[in-house]
């Protein structure tokens, strides 16, 4: 079953989406940065990457954070690069409620050079990609378990979808509620997970389980607390979750993503954190500087 995490910003599926997000910075929505609770609602914009084009495809979606940059926007997002599956980006936006994502979209373009710019990069964007697409999701609190993670420490992120049968939504919430029983009899800190329903862009019944590590190794740690939580289920828990995999799951699949700091825009104290990570050319050109002769500087 799930692990932890679940979060983040996003890339638009249209210029004047993209436009609107920008302009409405009087918007509660837009100015909440990145999260420090549960996020309430989802947007997820996945791009597809043809084959041998991701490294171009970085370097042209560096584009946008450098835009938004410039015009001094108040909209942040991360991009979370595919290290399993298909060569994909995952771009995710975080809001209060479908209320506030209405917002966005009615929001005027009102900063032409700005809207110019991401019309720009937005047709140059399809050069890099064999299709994209659009998914919103809202949050499952009460099937999410353990402590909200700092997200701008987060490095790797761990997506489950899970594909339940029409009629066995109740049977998904109580087989995760019965591992959840389990989980909280283990000591399991590393053990944490968000849960979300997708209301739109995919097949009614697909549930997401973001987890999220610092490091690639913390992957191991999950992977033996959840044997430790398995054998340690009680008989009631293991005859709830194998009759839901047996009777309701249509099908489920994870894959693991890299967050991918030169996609991603997040606010400047985040970068300042970790300039290392965050602004890796800058940190470069900033130890080069230091280690020049002074007469040379």
């Amino acid at each position: 079953m799930p692990q932890e995490g679940g979060f983040l910003m996003r890339k638009t599926v249209s210029e004047a989406v993209l436009a609107s997000l920008l302009v409405a910075v009087a918007s509660s929505a837009l100015a909440q940065g990145i999260p420090t609770t549960q996020p309430t609602f989802l947007h997820i914009f996945r791009e597809q990457v043809k084959p041998g084009r991701s490294v171009d495809h970085a370097k042209w979606e560096a584009g946008w954070p450098a835009a938004f940059e410039k015009a001094n926007s108040k909209y942040n997002y991360v991009a979370l690069a595919s290290v399993t599956g298909p060569a994909e980006v995952w771009y995710v936006t975080t809001l209060a409620s479908q209320a506030a994502y209405g917002e966005m979209l009615a929001s005027e373009k009102t900063d032409a050079v700005l809207s110019a710019e991401l019309d720009r990069l937005h047709k140059g964007d399809g050069e890099f990609l064999n299709e994209g697409s659009a998914i919103q999701a809202v949050s499952k609190p009460a099937l999410s378990h353990g402590e909200f993670p700092d997200i701008g420490k987060m490095r790797f992120w761990e997506i489950t979808t899970y594909r339940v049968k029409p009629g066995y939504g109740e049977a998904f919430e109580g087989a995760v509620k019965a591992y959840m029983s389990a989980v909280k009899r283990a000591a399991a800190p590393s053990t944490r997970w968000r849960t979300y329903e997708v209301v739109a862009g995919a097949p009614g019944g697909t549930y997401l389980i973001f987890s999220s590590v610092a490091s690639f190794a913390d992957f191991d740690k999950e992977a033996a607390e959840g044997e430790a939580i398995w054998n340690g289920r009680s008989e009631e828990e293991g005859t709830v979750i194998k009759k839901f995999f047996t009777e309701g799951l249509m099908s489920s699949m994870t894959n693991r993503y890299r967050l991918d700091p030169v996609q991603s825009f997040v606010p400047k104290e985040v970068r300042a954190s970790d300039p290392a990570f965050w602004s890796p050319g800058q940190a470069m050109r900033t130890a080069q500087q230091k280690d020049k002769p002074a007469e040379k500087r």
